[in-house]
């Protein structure tokens, strides 16, 4: 029983964000910059960065997600700081979007049906505050909209319970650039084939009507 138990926690751990780093960062790729100063920005964190950067970069209206960390006080935190789940930030993203193409509230129906808000401190096979639903408003409009929401997702009956935390948006730090576009340059990666993918794909069946 102990070795079935050791074996189930090995192959768990295989398929974990966190793991698989360090055998991928070699494999991060360069390309041109975009002009992103005219564009709203959004900040979201639910799980590891890898999906949901690729979630948020497939619906229309969105011109590029960035990697990061955020909802901690550290300065300038580096990825093992943070996936050592001892500091307070997590990984989150920042969304560069047009507004007259997809609206903050539709951004944030992408962020609840694109994960589990319901599990805390866990997204899939990772776990950690690192991995803690977020979203980040930077004005009270935001925050009723995030809000009200969850309330709709409670009153439906989706979940019996959401942990995602309604928090003021503070800073944002980027995250080293072999973490950009992850999924997109890696598409070989256990963890991206084990877990990115198909949580991508369950997103896009579940919102059709937004994708590019």
């Amino acid at each position: 029983m102990k070795k079935l138990l050791f074996i189930f926690a090995t192959s768990f751990t295989l398929f974990s964000c966190a793991h698989e780093v360090s055998e991928q960062q070699d494999n991060a790729k360069g390309g041109g910059e975009k002009d992103l100063s005219q564009l709203s920005k959004a900040y979201f964190a639910s799980g590891c960065f890898w999906c949901v950067e690729a979630v948020f970069e497939s619906v229309r209206g969105v011109e590029e997600a960035v990697s990061g960390y955020a909802g901690g006080k550290i300065k300038d935190p580096t990825y093992y700081q943070v996936s050592s789940g001892k500091i307070k930030h997590a990984e989150a993203v920042m969304v560069y979007y047009d507004p007259l193409v997809v609206s903050y509230a539709t951004l944030v129906d992408v962020f609840f049906n694109s994960h589990n808000p319901s599990t805390l401190n866990r997204q899939g096979p990772d776990s950690g505050p690192q991995y803690r639903s977020i979203a980040f408003y930077e004005n009270d409009g935001e925050r009723k909209i995030i809000e009200s929401k969850i309330a709709g997702i409670l009153e439906r009956g989706e979940y019996t319970r959401v942990t995602t935390q309604v928090i003021p948006f503070d800073v944002f730090y980027d995250a080293e650039d072999y973490h950009q576009d992850y999924e997109r340059n890696n598409p070989n990666n256990g963890y991206v084939k084990a877990v990115s993918i198909p949580r991508l794909n369950a997103f896009k069946a579940k919102m059709s009507e937004v994708l590019k």
